[in-house]
């Protein structure tokens, strides 16, 4: 469907990269319009994973 919900952690971990790098490449990814991301909540109110959708 061209979505899914990694943690940050989760993405680092299985690329064996640092969380900083995936968030540059998030943000780069973004910023050139080829994902977009939502933030997840959980029911009681706290922040989830960020949902990514693939746009391009």
């Amino acid at each position: 469907e061209r979505t899914c919900y990694p943690a940050i952690g989760t993405i680092a971990r299985e690329l064996h990269l640092s969380v900083s790098t995936v968030k540059r490449a998030i943000r780069d990814l973004e910023c050139a319009g080829f994902i977009q991301k939502k933030q997840r909540w959980r029911e009681n109110g706290g922040k989830s994973s960020l949902l990514y959708e693939i746009i391009k």
